[in-house]
């Protein structure tokens, strides 16, 4: 005998508080997407408690800090992200998949102003994306380089270019919902043209439809 007291068992979790906990969650995670994709990550936590249908209370018992909620709220995307620079670094032709990386970059942080924010670094809130930042910016100059000594891509492409347009892009966030995705197809479609090595002959594939960002209809160059 040693004399130690057992160990009083552990009261049981009743299955209905559990599933109330995990529907709580969901339900958190979906409206921080939503109120983020919104608003971007300045959103008050508050707000997206209120969109959840929940107390702040039972928020901060799921999330203790703002980041914990934002990383979990974009694990999709962050892994989305990742995929999105393999693929393009598996591609057997460097500017195909160049050109891949900048218009699918381009759909993924269109869809989300906080995803593009927190891959930006905008906020002090998103300073753990930078774990997946810079990686993806070294394979981008990696991909640049195969992409140039192809021939395809201009000299003189610097990483920073890319920043630059990402930086760019994230002005789309004041265009319509309903039409921002067209605008950065189209934007997407402009930049790699820029950054393409030679112009491209009349014959090539057309731009992708003009965005109706206003109430008139687009207007065409004459």
């Amino acid at each position: 005998m040693t004399g130690r007291l057992p160990h009083p068992a552990r009261p049981a979790v009743p299955p209905a508080v559990r599933s109330d906990a995990r529907d709580n969650r969901v339900r958190i995670l979906a409206a921080a997407r939503a109120v983020f994709g919104e608003s971007g990550l300045s959103a008050p936590v508050r707000e997206i408690a209120r969109r959840a249908e929940v107390g702040p209370a039972t928020l901060y018992r799921h999330f203790p800090a703002k980041q914990d909620l934002i990383t979990a709220a974009f694990a999709d995307q962050r892994r989305a992200c990742r995929a999105i620079v393999h693929d393009a670094l598996a591609e057997p032709d460097p500017w195909h998949g160049f050109r891949s990386l900048v218009e699918r970059t381009c759909e993924l942080h269109a869809h989300s102003r906080g995803f593009a924010d927190a891959f930006m670094a905008a906020f002090p809130e998103a300073m753990d994306f930078a774990a997946d930042r810079e990686p993806a910016l070294r394979a981008v100059a990696e991909l640049a380089r195969r992409a140039q000594r192809s021939g395809r891509l201009r000299p003189g492409f610097v990483v920073d270019d890319l920043v630059l347009m990402l930086m760019a892009h994230r002005g789309l966030k004041d265009a319509p919902p309903a039409a921002r995705l067209a605008a950065s197809r189209r934007f997407a479609a402009y930049v790699v043209e820029a950054f393409r090595a030679a112009p491209q002959t009349p014959a090539a594939a057309p731009l992708p439809p003009p965005p109706r960002l206003r109430g008139a209809p687009p207007a065409t160059a004459r």
